[in-house]
């Protein structure tokens, strides 16, 4: 299958903004015990599926006409001395969310490099590009650091 790998990103953007930061509605789960939402246009789908919730390793899918051509699995989330805090996980994930929204067609798999607002501050690290990546992100609150996430993804090449 030959990728128009912008026609890729454009739709990552969106379906990243429409699906979790966008607060996208939970759809039936594939797998039980996850959270999982989708985002659907045309012959493009995309599902994020998750579970947990002070750390939820979890897994987008790209599909284009019913094949799988691009994926990104994802792994943190609060650090340790944070776990059972719900109110301030909440916070952070709500701040995450804005982080997200902001998602850039020339990397399209998390947020910005960097985005503050108030005493939340986001950082994101990563090598590569749509094809082959992995990265870093982190949440500071007040300069401190309150979440860790790493992902790794890239196109799925079929026979």
């Amino acid at each position: 299958m030959n990728m128009d790998l912008d026609v890729l990103a454009r739709f990552l953007v969106r379906a990243k903004v429409q699906a979790y930061a966008g607060e996208g509605s939970e759809v039936s789960s594939q797998r039980p015990g996850f959270k999982e939402l989708e985002f659907i246009e045309g012959d493009w789908y995309y599902r994020d599926s998750y579970s947990g919730f002070f750390l939820a390793p979890g897994q987008e899918v790209v599909r284009y006409q019913g094949v799988p051509v691009w994926a990104m699995a994802y792994s943190g989330g609060m650090l340790p001395e944070f776990h059972g805090d719900t109110v301030f996980a909440k916070r952070t994930f709500t701040f995450l969310k804005q982080v997200l929204l902001r998602v850039e067609v020339s990397r399209p798999f998390r947020g910005p490099r960097f985005f503050q607002e108030g005493d939340f501050s986001y950082s994101d690290s990563s090598s590569g590009d749509l094809t082959d990546f992995v990265g870093t992100e982190s949440i500071s609150y007040r300069g401190k650091e309150v979440f860790r996430q790493r992902y790794i993804g890239g196109l799925i090449i079929s026979k």
